[in-house]
């Protein structure tokens, strides 16, 4: 196989770390590339964040290359070839060249090869099977340079072979497509997406919400849900409604929209804009649902439900400023963001420019909102349970009581009480007052 193209200079490339890696890998004769994502990126002139490598040794040799150069190895998945070389800069993921011996739709027992041609026709997507030597020159055994060029992603080989062996591979074209893709979307994947989706039932949880955070956290995940919702993928995963348009909205907020430092595009707000309807009570148990199939983190969970849970009114920007204040002192800061910001996505998914507070008026007063952690922010509740305690209160339920009783009036007046006339009040509460 000879190289077609160039890599252009790329400090991962270059850096002594990848060179010296490099190096300890063919000094027995081995060949090693570079293989994947850290390939097609910098074709595109991404960034690089992975650096993957494929050699044409088994894993036992690439453990002794390794140690033989002083370079820190780990067998993190030797069964199916692959060590993991550590290094000060950056860890390296080795993978002996292999191909498929049988597969069962989740798991693969495989052989090594020598041969990379084999190596590419077992990878899910033809932008996925370009591979680098050392100096950079790209190696492309499956036409990926023409698709990656014409923002075509497509499988290698038969769509239905590929998906049929790793059911997520339904997820991992979405993925793609939304990160490199240009409609149409390639027939024969979206063919085979739609023929094979009940594979993704079998999928574990983890799994699942490991792609569909990259896919939410994509450029425009509202397209991409659209285009699984029409292939019949997105109700397997998430049955109800769902609102792309509203995704897309919140998505162009996050980043194209606002230029707030406090907004970073969040996947898990994205989840909230997506599933939110009208009713909370129902929003709130379908999300625990989602959270709990898909096994996300409590952080995860608490962000989601905080997201979505009903509250005393809804956040808009007709409401006054003591209430606005009330309910951020009430969520905090992040799902106070979060809350804001669904809820502007969802105004003009539903008005566009126009509605109550058309065009820029209107975008000025949902930024306002947004802003109020900093503008505006409210104190610190300046009481604690020793103060209660030190007015003679016995420990206990009361203690809480109390504290949630004048920390509620304290809201009620807009935060105006100092810590002194709040202690006044309490010794009232605890008195009986």
């Amino acid at each position: 196989m000879d190289p077609v193209g160039q890599i252009a200079p790329q400090d991962w490339l270059v850096h002594p770390d990848t060179r010296a890696v490099m190096a300890a890998l063919s000094a027995r004769g081995a060949a090693a590339r570079f293989a994947g994502g850290c390939v097609r990126d910098s074709l595109l002139g991404l960034p690089v964040h992975d650096v993957d490598i494929a050699v044409d040794c088994p894993p036992a040799e690439t453990m002794s290359l390794l140690a033989a150069a002083g370079i820190r190895a780990v067998p993190t998945g030797f069964a199916h070839g692959t060590v993991t070389a550590v290094t000060p800069s950056r860890a390296f993921e080795i993978t002996s060249l292999r191909r498929d011996v049988e597969t069962d739709g989740r798991h693969a027992v495989v052989a090594f090869t020598g041969d990379w041609a084999a190596d590419a026709a077992r990878r899910d997507l033809t932008i996925n099977a370009l591979y680098a030597d050392a100096g950079g020159a790209v190696y492309d055994p499956c036409d990926g340079l023409a698709d990656l060029g014409a923002r075509r992603v497509r499988f290698v080989g038969d769509a239905e072979r590929r998906i049929a062996e790793d059911g997520l591979r339904i997820l991992r074209f979405f993925r793609f497509f939304g990160r490199y893709g240009a409609p149409p979307a390639d027939a024969a994947a979206l063919a085979a997406c739609r023929k094979l989706a009940p594979m993704l039932d079998a999928l574990s949880g983890e799994r699942v919400w490991a792609e569909m955070r990259r896919i939410l956290a994509g450029p425009d995940p509202g397209e991409v849900l659209l285009l699984m919702r029409g292939e019949g993928v997105a109700e397997r995963l998430m049955p109800g409604a769902l609102e792309p348009g509203r995704l897309r909205v919140l998505a162009w907020l996050e980043t194209r929209g606002l230029k707030v430092p406090e907004v970073e595009p969040s996947a898990v707000r994205r989840l909230a804009a997506l599933i939110a309807g009208e009713d909370a009570e129902a929003d709130c148990a379908r999300a625990g649902a989602l959270a709990a199939a898909w096994r996300f983190s409590n952080a995860e969970r608490d962000r989601l439900l905080g997201a979505l849970a009903p509250l005393p009114e809804p956040v808009c920007v007709a409401m006054p400023r003591a209430a606005a204040r009330r309910m951020l002192h009430r969520l905090g800061a992040e799902r106070w963001r979060d809350r804001v910001l669904v809820a502007w996505a969802g105004y003009r998914h539903r008005h566009g420019a126009r509605g109550p507070l058309p065009g820029a008026r209107g975008s000025a007063a949902w930024e306002a909102l947004l802003r109020l952690p900093e503008s505006d922010a409210v104190p610190e509740f300046p009481v604690s349970g020793a103060d209660v305690l030190a007015l003679g209160a016995e420990p206990g339920p009361e203690v809480g009581a109390a504290l949630r009783r004048l920390e509620a009036e304290w809201a009620a007046g807009d935060f105006a009480l100092g810590r002194a006339a709040l202690l006044a009040r309490l010794a009232e509460i605890v008195g009986g007052g």
